[in-house]
């Protein structure tokens, strides 16, 4: 009878730690963020992604920083794959914007030659991208594809200015 007593016990503390376990994985949602990108009549097109974060729907969550793989990607080596570049674990299901903040060594080759590859206004160095997305179950994914050959326009001076077309593909 004590055994009984014992293994009832146990049963229910395993119980009630597996339902409290389960709910509070209801509130938490995994999010990846992969990059990919279309052929482009360039060499190389680098641009160096800093760090990522996400606006939730609820606005008491503000921007949520994502563990980003910080680094100069070079979008031309990733035509035909995808990059996990970003991962989270989120309180909401419901992204709302992601925005990229890129630093300074953005840079295209073209003919050889390794130039400068400056933003629309030469200072900016963040990117928003609407989503409007919601999250399904534990692990859902974005994959974003930046265009690079619509995204590079040649300056008549020669300079080469960054526009990013990025889309998100689901």
């Amino acid at each position: 009878m004590k055994r009984l007593s014992v293994a009832i016990l146990v049963f229910s503390v395993l119980t009630a730690l597996t339902f409290i376990a389960c709910k509070k994985d209801k509130n938490n949602y995994r999010l990846d963020v992969h990059l990919t990108d279309a052929p482009a009549a360039f060499e190389e097109v680098n641009v160096d992604i800093e760090s990522i974060k996400v606006k939730l729907r609820e606005d008491s969550a503000g921007w949520v920083s994502l563990d980003t793989k910080a680094g100069v990607y070079n979008l031309l080596g990733l035509q035909g794959v995808d990059s996990l570049i970003a991962t989270a674990v989120l309180p909401s299901n419901y992204v709302q914007e992601i925005r990229f903040y890129l630093g300074t060594d953005n840079t295209i080759k073209v003919g050889g030659q390794t130039y400068p590859l400056v933003m629309d206004n030469g200072t900016q160095t963040k990117l928003m991208i609407k989503v409007d997305k919601q999250i399904n179950g534990t692990l859902d994914s974005l994959t974003l594809d930046w265009d690079a050959n619509l995204s590079v326009v040649q300056e008549g001076n020669g300079t080469y200015r960054l526009s990013p077309v990025i889309t998100v593909k689901e």
